[in-house]
């Protein structure tokens, strides 16, 4: 009987030994798999020289775009608004109405202060700023001196030059004409734009409207 139940416990202790071995198999075929699976799954972190490389192409095409809308503005920048308020201011001494020239300067000066700089072509950038500095005092002038229409003229004389270089700088969208007064300031003379040929002299408005030649047409 004893040796009965020595066998007994012979086999169960078997039996245990091969289910230990059966499962550690398992275990370590599990782990295989695991690390084989981990080396074939590849990785989601980009690499650095990817994530460079997309950060040059990147600020390639913002700089590209930026240049693109940069010379988008300098192509459509225009000083048909400036020319528009020296006409007006040159009209109303025409009609020798110092109110309504002080208001055309007044325009004028809100006008050269609102231009889009931006916009302004880098290469004519400082000549730009340069002629419309003065302009700026010059039309301040005219704002500012109403009841003396000697003095307004003789800003508008001035003023006449620094629009000549605008439009020589930035052209014009309408035919000018460049039109010549031989007696104003003690006979130096002074010249005046107009979009017209007709003569019409603000200078001396009525008392010699028609005194001045036109000297040249610029397109």
């Amino acid at each position: 009987m004893k040796n009965i139940t020595l066998s007994i416990v012979a086999v169960i202790m078997a039996i245990i030994t091969i289910s230990c071995n059966q499962a550690s198999n398992k275990n370590q075929q599990s782990s295989n798999d695991t690390a084989v699976v981990s080396e074939e799954q590849p990785s989601s972190r980009p690499k650095d020289d990817d994530t460079v490389a997309a950060s040059i192409v990147s600020e390639t095409s913002s700089g590209q775009d930026a240049k693109a809308t940069g010379k988008e503005e300098a192509k459509n920048f225009s000083i048909a608004p400036i020319v528009n308020d020296y006409l007006s201011l040159k009209n109303a001494l025409v009609s020798d109405d110092d109110k309504a020239a002080a208001s055309a300067g007044r325009k004028l000066l809100a006008t050269l202060n609102k231009m889009d700089m931006n916009a302004v072509p880098a290469d004519k950038h400082k000549k730009y700023m340069d002629i419309t500095e003065d302009a700026k005092e010059h039309a301040e002038h005219i704002d500012k001196n109403v009841g003396n229409i000697l003095h307004q003229r003789e800003h508008l004389a001035m003023l006449s030059e620094d629009l000549k270089d605008l439009i020589s700088l930035f052209g014009t969208s309408k035919p000018m004409y460049k039109v010549f007064c031989p007696m104003f300031n003690d006979n130096k003379g002074a010249f005046w734009l107009s979009d017209s040929r007709e003569v019409k002299n603000p200078y001396y408005g009525k008392e010699m409207l028609s005194c001045g030649e036109v000297k040249e047409e610029i397109k």
